[in-house]
């Protein structure tokens, strides 16, 4: 029997997402009449559609550089990589939400392409500050999951070296925005449309940053250029002035959706609130009835109770008009002082203030930690030693949470560092009883450590020593609670009581490697022996050593659900069926598929299956059963890989 291309089933298609066709899509949504007869773009049709709106000229405002057009070709090259799980580093792998991924962060975010589009609330990433030593770069400027593995040392690195980017190269700055770039961009698109992405810099990079954030979020998008005071005592042995200070750079998505938090009043601030007219409205603080923006209809006298005319101090004005004023004094909302006779003043009652502070950008290093409080933050859970350099301190996350992130929000954070954004994202989320999520990405940096092969490795340490440390914690209320006076067995209640139900105290840990299929390469050279090794690839196309569970996360990963999705083991006519997402995806593994296994998937209408291509035995009339059978059912995606 002769089986038809369209009666076999699609293949799987195991390159992260094209973030390219999605531009293209949009496009040829808003002017289909661009769309040549091949499928491509025609520019010419483009500009005579939006007309004068294109500009043509050949000098236009801009920020170019060495190695720009190659960002591109890096951010449409897909990746081929994947995602392994790694239970045994894993802090309560099945139930938690939260990720930590070692590996290249320019390959992850590809890869998360198709799960997390559009769903992060807040980005924060601490990126190398470009001072002459802190990030490596590969000599021939690009970069690929090759060059993860070459640099990791799991390939040959046939002669290719990595080096430190000095002040002497040439091509010092292009070579940190080449590295920026493409990351930025794919960042871009996993944010919400109320997400934002705080990023922190020192004067290095700081204007540089600030155009590349301009040019891949718009201008219109930038929220705020926040200064925080990272020392508290200056340098002696400075050259010039003591560097006291850090930068924060701010942008968002679309600054239409953007919504910033309030903040809490500190006892400090609450102090300014007084009752000395015992208002029944309660406390209040006095404010300036006057303002410098210019407001024509704020130019009126007032007179006090005791006679005396008041006009706007010079070059101010009153913030309102005479009938906005006569309101507020009918609402004895007017203070003129304990006798009567200071100038008018606007009273703001506290009541009515509980939304809370308006953030500014002045972070001091008494609101937002400092340098050496991070450093003694790692001291304190390492025991006394500190094995990484430079991490920020928690308090500074922690505002940058409570100032931009929700209570139910992802924070994604791929320049993780030693851990300092999870950290903040579990201590926060365990005081305020928040659903907060964190996807930390690191590279496995090879470090001057006894104890720690990687920074990677001091990433995830970290987080499950505050994980117990937090677990701890809960042990010692409970026993406070229970008024439980015996500490000789805490041991064992905390196994009997575990972490807080309501909060997410783990990790799931996973690492960037090739994808677990051998993918046929069509530019193999036309030599026989290389062209027979290919097809034998083609036969046996998983490599060896991996498990059904590293297949089953990068078929998820790639077909669009996040990492954390449920998954479900199935035993469905003798055989393992994996269900996703309360059977939306149905995948099974199996190397011996049969008719009615098939039939009974087809049963439970999932909206997506997918199968090894092997588990059919080369037996095309049951690949062609199983097409008609699951679209008789309705299922609207059926795959081989």
């Amino acid at each position: 029997m002769t089986t038809t291309t369209s009666e076999l089933p699609e293949p799987f298609d195991l390159r992260s997402h094209n973030t390219a066709s999605d531009k293209i899509s949009e496009l040829l949504r808003l002017f289909p009449e661009i769309r040549t007869e091949g499928g491509k773009l025609d520019f010419d049709r483009l500009k005579l559609a939006l007309g004068e709106s294109v500009d043509v000229g050949r000098e236009r405002y801009g920020m170019n550089w060495p190695g720009k057009a190659d960002c591109f070709k890096t951010i449409q090259a897909p990746s081929m990589g994947t995602l392994r799980p790694c239970r045994e580093e894993s802090v309560n792998f099945d139930t938690t939400e939260n990720l930590i991924i070692e590996g290249d962060n320019l390959e992850v975010l590809k890869l998360l392409q198709k799960s997390y589009l559009g769903k992060v609330k807040m980005i924060y990433i601490d990126p190398p500050y470009n001072t002459g030593n802190d990030f490596i770069y590969p000599d021939n400027y690009s970069e690929s999951l090759n060059t993860y593995l070459q640099y990791t040392g799991q390939v040959d690195d046939e002669g290719r070296k990595f080096g430190s980017n000095t002040e002497a190269d040439g091509r010092f700055h292009s070579k940190w925005m080449n590295m920026m770039y493409p990351r930025l961009y794919l960042a871009r698109n996993l944010l919400k449309e109320d997400g934002i992405i705080c990023i922190s810099i020192d004067d290095h990079e700081i204007d540089n940053l600030k155009k590349l954030c301009s040019e891949l979020f718009g201008e219109e998008n930038f929220v705020a250029h926040i200064v925080w005071q990272k020392r508290y005592v200056s340098n002696m042995t400075a050259k010039y002035l003591s560097d006291m200070h850090d930068h924060l750079i701010v942008f968002c998505r679309s600054i239409e959706s953007l919504s910033v938090n309030r903040l809490k009043r500190s006892d400090e601030q609450l102090k300014a609130y007084k009752n000395p007219d015992n208002d029944a409205r309660g406390p209040w603080r006095a404010q300036d009835l006057s303002a410098s923006k210019f407001y024509k209809a704020g130019q009126f006298s007032i007179t006090t109770p005791h006679g005396l005319v008041c006009d706007p101090p010079p070059g101010r004005y009153w913030r309102c008009n005479r009938e906005q004023y006569d309101a507020w004094l009918e609402d004895n909302r007017i203070w003129f002082g304990v006798e009567g006779t200071a100038r008018p003043m606007l009273k703001s009652f506290l009541s009515d203030a509980s939304d809370g502070v308006t953030p500014n950008t002045w972070w001091p290093h008494d609101y937002a930690g400092h340098n050496k409080e991070a450093t003694l933050e790692i001291k304190a859970l390492f025991d006394g030693v500190s094995p990484f350099d430079t991490a920020k301190p928690v308090k500074l996350l922690s505002r940058l949470l409570e100032t931009f992130a929700g209570d139910n929000a992802i924070i994604l954070d791929f320049f993780a560092g030693s851990g300092t954004t999870g950290q903040a994202a579990i201590e926060t989320a365990t005081e305020i009883q928040a659903n907060r999520q964190f996807i930390l990405v690191q590279l496995p940096e090879k470090i001057d450590s006894a104890k720690f092969q990687s920074i990677a490795d001091v990433t995830k340490e970290r987080l499950r020593r505050v994980i117990k440390k937090i677990e701890a914690e809960h042990v010692v209320e409970l026993k406070k609670q229970q008024r439980m006076l015996d500490f000789t067995n805490a041991d064992q209640l905390a196994t009997e009581v575990g972490a807080p139900k309501t909060l997410d105290l783990g990790f799931r840990v996973f690492k960037l490697d090739q994808s677990n299929f051998n993918a046929w390469n069509s530019s193999v050279e036309h030599d026989s022996a290389k062209v027979e090794r290919q097809l034998d690839l083609h036969i046996d196309h998983i490599r060896d050593n991996r498990t059904p569970e590293d297949i089953l996360y990068e078929l998820l990963l790639k077909s669009g659900f996040p990492l954390t999705t449920p998954v479900e083991q199935q035993t469905i006519e003798g055989k393992t069926v994996y269900s996703i997402a309360g059977g939306a995806l149905m995948i099974c593994l199996d190397g011996n598929l049969t008719l009615r296994l098939i039939r009974a998937i087809a049963e439970l209408k999932p909206e997506r299956v997918v199968f090894l291509d092997e588990g059919f035995a080369g037996n095309d009339q049951l690949k062609a059963n199983a097409v008609q059978t699951f679209k008789t059912k309705g299922v609207a995606s059926f795959r081989t890989v």
